[in-house]
């Protein structure tokens, strides 16, 4: 798609919002239960299309894909008429007497930019959200997930006209000449530095945006945790997607007492959890490409390497990894990980370990493993991050009641659910102020008894 197509595609969307086709909540509903009927009856597709790009299994594609983005779509299409109303609030007496009230309104055309990692429902989600709140949108899917981003395509042409909802194919070029062009909001998934250039971008258009990065995501373990069930979560949690995930446990920063137990637990559970050779198992799913594949690869100190370490440069297959000891200076702590790697760091109290934590950049999400109360209290009110887990991993961004997002270098804004519908809506602040009745205390010429007045209005 050329650059003159994809500008006319924008201007069409833009008309078309501009007709108030999508602003009923009869139109939003019927877009969402489209969409969400052709994901049921082409599940199997984005399946297929998912193990090609990433070597997921059927159960994991359901699970952290498709399932994922029914939910969404099931919660929207459930509460949206509740979304939409306008919400009536409490008038000063002031302005007697009137009618105040907060009134949702969509951004117009929105950009959403999806990854590579989780590419349908990275993509999907955000886009039910926008379909939600009544905006036109324009989604451009990550060029190293050419099969999904594929079916993507196929099920938005399927779902939508163009100038309601659209697809860009391509990589760094469309990219670029998408965010030279004016949108009423972009929504932004991917890594930080680019993250900084969608930001720089959309502030020569003082375009709002959500940007939802990554980071080096902490896994606290203290010594009143239970190690087996710690380890089986964190295993979980950190090896799902071969490590490909935004929110998994980056490094795990252990008590120092409990260690070799807490290592011991993990290689078991990853042998439980994978088998003896987890090469080749046929669930475990593959590194992206080789760029990324060589570049984990290059994170691995051989002599650190507690289990795992073995790889398969033809299936792109890297073998979940445990490296100890780890300190903050080794290659695999000056960068966001996002592979099979796990380094293991200890401390020797609470107050440490947040103080490590919070000298560095603030992670999408914290993870803390331990059964003492006034611990969890502590580090949950001193840590700042995007969300997170007590006793578990990666299971917060999974549900609609609560919205996910980063904080500072991690990103800006959230969605999924209400807060979802939220950021793809502007509130408009209304005052309805009736014609029967018109005080004069605030028409000059001013007197005494009419700043008296206003004073008693307004204390």
């Amino acid at each position: 798609m050329n650059e003159q197509e994809i500008r006319q595609i924008i201007e069409k969307q833009q008309q078309f919002f501009a007709s108030g086709a999508t602003l009923s909540v009869e139109a939003r509903l019927q877009a969402l239960k489209k969409l969400k009927a052709a994901i049921i009856s082409q599940e199997d597709q984005i399946h297929d299309a998912l193990r090609q790009d990433l070597g997921k299994s059927g159960m994991e594609s359901y699970m952290c894909e498709t399932g994922m983005v029914l939910s969404e779509l099931s919660h929207m299409i459930r509460h949206l008429p509740r979304y939409a109303r306008e919400r009536r609030v409490r008038t000063p007496l002031a302005q007697y007497v009137s009618r105040s009230y907060r009134k949702p309104s969509p951004y117009g055309t929105v950009l959403i930019m999806s990854p590579w990692n989780y590419p349908f429902m990275l993509t999907i989600d955000p886009l039910v959200d926008a379909l939600a709140a009544g905006n036109t949108a324009l989604v451009k899917p990550s060029a190293y997930s050419p099969a999904t981003s594929l079916v993507i395509q196929q099920l938005i042409t399927q779902c939508f006209p163009q100038e309601y909802v659209a697809v860009v194919q391509g990589g760094r070029e469309e990219n670029q000449f998408l965010l030279s062009q004016k949108f009423d909001y972009i929504f932004f998934t991917g890594s930080q530095a680019v993250g900084k250039e969608v930001l720089r971008r959309a502030a020569e258009h003082l375009t709002p945006v959500t940007l939802e990065l990554g980071g080096k995501s902490p896994c606290i373990v203290d010594k009143t945790a239970s190690l087996k069930l710690a380890a089986r979560r964190i295993v979980f949690g950190k090896y799902l997607n071969c490590g490909q995930t935004c929110v998994a446990p980056d490094y795990i920063l252990c008590h120092e007492s409990v260690r070799e137990e807490l290592i011991r637990q993990i290689t078991a559970q990853i042998k439980l959890q994978f088998g003896e050779n987890p090469l080749e198992n046929e669930n475990y799913g593959h590194i992206i490409n080789q760029k990324h594949f060589h570049r984990i690869l290059g994170l691995i100190e051989k002599e650190k390497v507690v289990w795992g370490g073995q790889a398969d440069p033809d299936a792109l297959r890297i073998a979940p990894t445990v490296l100890s000891p780890i300190s903050w200076e080794d290659p695999v702590m000056q960068e966001e990980i996002f592979g099979p790697l796990l380094p293991i760091l200890t401390f020797r109290d609470l107050e440490e370990a947040v103080s490590l934590i919070e000298s560095r950049p603030h992670p999408l999400a914290l993870y803390l493993f331990s059964s003492d109360k006034k611990a969890i209290r502590y580090v949950t009110s001193r840590c700042r991050y995007g969300g997170g887990c007590v006793n578990d991993t990666i299971i917060h961004l999974a549900t609609s009641q609560m919205g996910f997002g980063g904080f500072g270098e991690s990103g800006m804004g959230a969605y999924h659910g209400k807060i979802g519908f939220d950021t793809f809506t502007h509130y408009k602040s209304m005052v309805d102020k009736k014609t029967f009745l018109d005080l004069p205390m605030r028409y000059q010429p001013y007197t005494k008894l009419y700043e008296k007045m206003v004073r008693m209005f307004l204390r």
